[in-house]
């Protein structure tokens, strides 16, 4: 492997949190199809398709799993969706760029001049080859933990969203369907230091407090405190 294969390596290794056994799998997940026509014929080294190919049924394989156990109740058309938005071409790119990956892709002398290291459909087809390569290199538990590491605060922003949606907006949804006001939510108190805070929050809806929710952020909370008040007013209505 060449020097500047060498040092792409060590700077992608760092940033995925992965170390290749078989550098020759890192080398194909980089190598894009424009760099390898480029060079005489028996010089061509395999370029990143199948790996792509690879890896997106991975990455999909793995996030799949990680929100069929999250959301138990979520049907499949939104478990879909939900899907598709964390692992759409756009995402992955964003991913690619916040990781610096670009600057490791082998690209032909076209591709180069034309912008190829920034162009969204590239980077992503990079993530996805990496993943394949890790799988390859290291087995499904590797590359599960690698899409985890990688997605992780994707996929808690996105928890934090949906739970917000599925209690907060049916409360206010359940609300508005009678008449009420919109329900108003007052934090009541923070406790425990500050890396492992503890907030508390209730929420006043048409006259009356209705719920008290406890969390680890304030949106937490008031998430809880809306699933109480849901659970609440349900009963008595």
């Amino acid at each position: 492997m060449d020097m500047w294969l060498e040092r792409a390596r060590a700077v992608v290794e760092r940033n995925i949190g992965y170390e290749f056994r078989a550098v020759e799998l890192f080398a194909e997940a980089v190598t894009h199809s424009s760099f390898s026509n480029e060079q005489p014929l028996r010089y061509r080294s395999p370029f990143n398709e199948r790996l792509e190919f690879l890896g997106d049924a991975v990455l999909e394989l793995v996030i799949s799993h990680q929100l069929f156990l999250r959301y138990p109740q979520m049907p499949e058309g939104k478990l879909t969706r939900v899907r598709a938005d964390l692992v759409n071409e756009k995402s992955l790119a964003g991913l690619a760029r916040s990781l610096n990956l670009g600057a490791s892709l082998r690209l032909g002398r076209g591709e180069e001049r034309s912008g190829g290291r920034d162009k969204d459909r590239l980077l992503a087809n990079l993530v996805e080859a990496l993943i394949g390569a890790v799988f390859l290199d290291g087995g499904l538990e590797a590359a599960r933990k690698m899409i985890l590491d990688l997605f992780g605060a994707t996929l808690e922003n996105m928890a934090e969203s949906l739970e917000q949606t599925d209690f907060k907006t049916r409360l206010q949804e359940w609300a508005q369907a009678r008449g009420w006001p919109v329900p108003l939510y007052t934090l009541l108190g923070v406790e425990g230091p500050q890396h492992d805070q503890l907030f508390t929050c209730e929420v006043f809806c048409n006259g009356a407090v209705r719920g008290t929710g406890t969390g680890h952020t304030k949106k937490g909370a008031e998430q809880e405190a809306a699933h109480k008040a849901l659970e609440s007013l349900e009963k008595e209505f």
